[in-house]
């Protein structure tokens, strides 16, 4: 059998090879797919225009190696996610009363950093909680991202493009997960899914995990200055933006499997 290590080597290969795959195809779907743009009143700022997410577009089973695969596209941000198993597990890894799962971030250029291996945590231990690791102990989970492009709120469509390949690994998950990102300006206008120019000027930016039962707060990531009533409102607008991520999941994979 294929050690952890080798598959892990393999699976970084042939991400970065079929990135510039990935890439052609995402921007051939998002042409023909339908975009969301979902405008969110409650949550956010009366000051709202920039309220909305932006257009999503998504292609499972691109890589053939993993058993699951998915390239997510938000906006100009594009990340392509492969997962490995349930596989063997080294035995210095293994937990024997479930799997033990793994998160690897590659940018787009270079190696990982400070930045990726933070990212890869946050990431993971939004895995955990909805993995059903307990049914398949002693082995090992490894999703593998690699972003082809960042242009703002690459967390959050990381954690969309790994919660797309795990569903298309077939991977036992209690719940489907989504990221969304908010930010917050000197004024306190509150922008959803925001740029990488709008997370550079915003005083606040803060992204959020949550689960598709419930909208339940899996994780947060913040960075900057805002109040408690202020990080109330982010999660409130995330909590009704997801509702149109969860959406755009469903209409994805009906439109798979009708092909199918």
């Amino acid at each position: 059998m294929v050690t952890q290590s080798v598959r892990s080597a393999r699976c970084r290969a042939e991400v970065i090879i079929a990135a510039a795959r990935g890439v052609g195809a995402m921007e051939e779907e998002m042409h023909t797919d339908a975009k969301i743009r979902a405008e969110i009143g409650t949550g956010c700022s009366p000051r709202g225009p920039g309220c909305s997410l932006r257009h999503f577009a998504c292609e499972q089973n691109l890589l053939s190696r993993p058993d699951g695969s998915a390239s997510f596209l938000q906006g100009d941000t594009s990340v392509l996610a492969g997962v490995y198993g349930p596989a063997e597990v080294k035995v210095s890894k293994e937990i024997f009363n479930k799997a033990t799962l793994e998160v690897i971030l590659r940018p787009k250029i270079g190696l990982p950093g400070v930045a990726e291996k933070s990212r890869e945590r946050l990431i993971r231990n939004t895995c955990e909680a909805v993995v059903l690791g307990t049914l398949h102990p002693r082995t090992s989970i490894t999703v593998v991202l690699q972003v082809v492009s960042d242009a703002g709120s690459l967390l959050a469509c990381c954690l969309n493009a790994a919660c797309m390949a795990l569903v298309d690994a077939g991977v036992p998950m209690r719940a489907l997960f989504c990221g969304v990102t908010c930010a917050l300006d000197s004024d306190g206008t509150l922008v959803l899914d925001p740029t990488s120019k709008q997370e550079k000027e915003a005083r606040a930016v803060l992204t959020f995990a949550l689960d598709s039962v419930e909208r339940k707060l899996l994780m947060s990531s913040t960075k900057g200055l805002y109040s408690d009533s202020e990080f109330q409102q982010c999660l409130a607008a995330a909590q009704a933006a997801s509702q149109h991520v969860f959406r755009f999941y469903r209409e994805s994979l009906q439109r798979r499997y009708s092909k199918s």
